[in-house]
């Protein structure tokens, strides 16, 4: 096992998600061969995504995991909907121009409402609130904050409510920050029990899922893909028209010969959150009035939100090497006390972590494999996924079924490798963020 799954599995045993969403639902391995349409690699938001609007269209979809569906980021990050992407819309225009940049927003906001439309339609309680306080730590950051909030309502056409410092305390019991937008497009929930939702969802659209089924090669002849697995119960095998790797920053680790020029564009990243023990109600309250989901709007960035059975989930901190951090609720409860000095008598009762991809210019990437029209892939969420990597199962389905325009806006978005190669991308991406920590504190 590498150093990174290694570190993945320790940091994911105490997960505050894992202990208050129970599997009830399990998948069989792999065994023997099998033929489908198209066969998904990843059983994550992205994979399960595609494979319920491929199902829906009359596919046959076999979808393979190597561990358990939402056992990676998409079952223990923040819980963050979030309009937008982990970049600039600046990035985008960049490169495309405003009138795609405004194209991509709109899908960023569709992502959200697609969260809403299939929990209604499979029944998910996935512990939906509404709302979303993006918070300045400076003043300076504040006019930043404020500058941003008019481009975006001029520009995009997306309107927040701007919060000033003086009505910061209606908003958030924390002298900490200086102003702030509110969105009520975005909101927050429960990822392993929308996660759960969703694959219960496919597997009763006939969507063939299989657990513990690793790919370990992938091979191509006349029109046809084949698939190999391996599980503890023996080898398996696929045969597929069309195939989706949507494995993200697990897929160079589990199968490294499966896509290699994939994984130069991306770097795992490990982040990593803590769960308070239950707070009475109207003590969690006074802290978020709204109940909404916050964030700061620093590079490196503090996240938090409130919890349907009263706790505060709080996130930040990240790390760019494979090793776990020492006694993980200690200091994320620190970091919770720079923006909440009044928890000081509140323990953390879970923390735990994992690992996400970015990408180099924290633009997601999209794209067929090797010129291909047949090997799509979906990476590089940068840890702003939750909403967006539900859309994008649903862009490249669309794309699989021959309709690729909005999949395409994604794949025309030109990505670089992360310099120094495999063993030097790691310290010269650590020489770079200390850059933007230090900015953050200026």
């Amino acid at each position: 096992m590498s150093s990174l799954l290694d570190s993945d599995r320790k940091l994911a045993q105490d997960s505050y998600y894992a202990a208050s969403a129970p599997r009830k639902q399990q998948f069989a391995p792999l065994q023997g061969s099998i033929a489908c349409d198209i066969a998904i690699v990843g059983g994550g938001l992205a994979g399960l995504s595609a494979a319920i609007e491929l199902a829906d269209r009359g596919m046959t979809v076999v979808l393979l995991e190597a561990g358990q569906v939402g056992g990676g980021a998409s079952g223990r990050n923040g819980g963050q909907a979030l309009a937008g992407l982990a970049c600039e819309q600046a990035n985008i225009e960049a490169q495309l121009g405003l009138a795609e940049s405004q194209r991509i927003w709109a899908m960023s906001l569709e992502a959200i409402a697609l969260i809403q439309q299939r929990c209604q339609r499979f029944g998910i309680d996935c512990e939906w609130q509404e709302g979303y306080l993006s918070l300045a730590t400076s003043p300076r950051k504040a006019r930043q904050l404020q500058d941003w909030n008019e481009g975006m309502a001029r520009d995009y056409g997306h309107q927040q409510r701007w919060l000033t410092a003086a009505e910061m305390p209606n908003w958030i019991a924390s002298e900490r920050f200086h102003g702030g937008v509110y969105d009520s497009a975005s909101g927050h929930l429960h990822p392993l029990k929308y996660c759960l939702g969703l694959a219960q969802a496919a597997a009763a659209l006939k969507v063939s899922l299989f657990e513990h089924s690793a790919v370990s090669s992938m091979q191509e002849a006349q029109g046809q893909i084949t698939l190999s697995t391996a599980s503890p119960s023996g080898p398996g095998q696929v045969k597929a028209k069309q195939v989706l790797l949507a494995g993200n920053v697990y897929l160079p680790e589990i199968a490294p010969q499966l896509a290699p020029s994939l994984s130069a564009r991306i770097m795992p990243v490990g982040t990593y959150i803590a769960c308070t023990e239950t707070l009475p109600e109207e003590r969690l309250r006074a802290l978020i009035p709204s109940r909404a989901a916050v964030c700061d709007t620093n590079f490196v960035l503090d996240y938090f939100r409130p919890t349907a059975d009263q706790r505060l989930l709080y996130g930040g901190r990240v790390s760019y090497s494979t090793l776990s951090p020492r006694d993980l609720k200690a200091s994320m409860r620190e970091r919770m006390l720079l923006s909440f000095p009044q928890m000081a008598d509140v323990q953390m009762q879970y923390g735990w972590g994992g690992f996400v991809d970015i990408s180099m210019n924290r633009a997601p990437d999209f794209g067929r494999l090797g010129g291909q029209q047949n090997i799509y892939y979906l990476q590089g969420f940068s840890g702003h996924g939750l909403a967006l990597s539900g859309m994008a199962g649903k862009l490249v389905a669309e794309a699989m079924l021959g309709d690729a325009g909005r999949f395409d806006t994604f794949a025309r978005l030109k990505h670089r490798p992360f310099p120094g190669g495999r063993l030097m991308r790691m310290p010269a991406l650590v020489l770079g963020m200390s850059y933007y920590r230090l900015r953050d504190m200026l």
